[in-house]
């Protein structure tokens, strides 16, 4: 499958709130997305297969700490590498913005973004009991180091 992966832009907006209400039980609205565009501390990126919204990733980034706040394909593009390709350039980027680590949370029973984080190099960091809701759930923490160094 061809596509790019690009900064997330306003024409991106619409299919991306959509994709929240497809993945999430608390989306991010259309004006919360709007607002990260002019969020200096965002590094939002879209994955966009023959003009279509693919998926997206979100990241928001401050002192040397980045944080994945949300990762999500359209079910009609999982199984395809998207979400690989879409962690690996948020990586990267915060890599380059000189990030020292890059974390997240994930439902405990979501495996197959799990196994995902891990093949990156995520590691189980701690936990945050009933942290989702609708339904309630707990959310592991995990975390990667970014510093050259220690990579």
């Amino acid at each position: 499958m061809d596509f790019k992966i690009l900064p997330m832009a306003e024409k991106h907006i619409v299919k991306i709130a959509e994709l929240e209400r497809e993945c999430f039980s608390t989306p991010w609205s259309e004006t919360a997305l709007l607002e990260e565009l002019s969020n200096p501390q965002a590094h939002f990126l879209c994955a966009v297969c023959n003009d279509a919204v693919a998926g997206y990733i979100g990241v928001q980034e401050i002192v040397g700490e980045a944080y994945i706040t949300n990762i999500a394909v359209f079910s009609d593009f999982r199984r395809k590498g998207i979400a690989d390709r879409l962690l690996r350039s948020a990586q990267m980027g915060a890599t380059e913005r000189e990030c020292d680590f890059i974390t997240l949370e994930v439902r405990k029973s979501n495996e197959a973004a799990i196994s995902l984080y891990k093949k990156h190099g995520f590691a189980i960091a701690g936990e945050r009991k009933k942290f989702y809701t609708a339904p309630s759930e707990d959310a592991l923490i995990m975390t990667k180091n970014l510093r050259k160094e220690e990579l």
